[in-house]
């Protein structure tokens, strides 16, 4: 399923979306200097987290999914599979999953989790408050699917 069309605000409608890696390249990572240029961030940022082997899921919010001319960054949430050890995690990848590093690193704001971490609410509930914007009113997010 496309993504949706953005609403008046310039944020996608509120809902968790997903799409291919090249789909969300295509339709957020051309236009100015500043959109390629997070564009080329997010792919590396996604490639160090795939090849971590214990990527579940690559969740994008914020600016880099409106349509705003030059974001800043891009907006990131890393879910790990259970299994990931962040100890088992070297060089470049570790960066990922320290944040300060991962801004001076990559350019982003990466959080991440593990699903097992949550003990109050279920994964969808976690992701749902991640389409919250300050003003709260909701966005759209965009997930990295296979």
């Amino acid at each position: 399923m496309p993504l949706p069309h953005f609403e008046k605000t310039g944020d996608l409608a509120a809902g968790l979306h997903t799409a291919t890696l090249e789909e969300v390249l295509t339709r957020f990572g051309t236009g100015s200097g500043q959109r390629q240029a997070v564009a080329s961030r997010l792919l590396r940022i996604y490639r160090a987290a795939h090849g971590t082997g214990r990527l579940e899921r690559f969740i994008i919010f914020g600016s880099f999914v409106t349509t705003k001319p030059d974001p800043n960054d891009v907006d990131i949430i890393l879910v790990m599979r259970d299994d990931f050890v962040l100890n088992d995690c070297v060089g470049v990848a570790r960066k990922l999953f320290e944040h300060v590093e991962a801004e001076q690193e990559f350019g982003a704001s990466i959080f991440w989790m593990r699903p097992s971490l949550l003990l109050l609410e279920t994964l969808d509930e976690f992701l749902s408050h991640w389409q919250l914007k300050r003003d709260h009113t909701r966005r759209g997010i965009v997930e990295v699917i296979e």
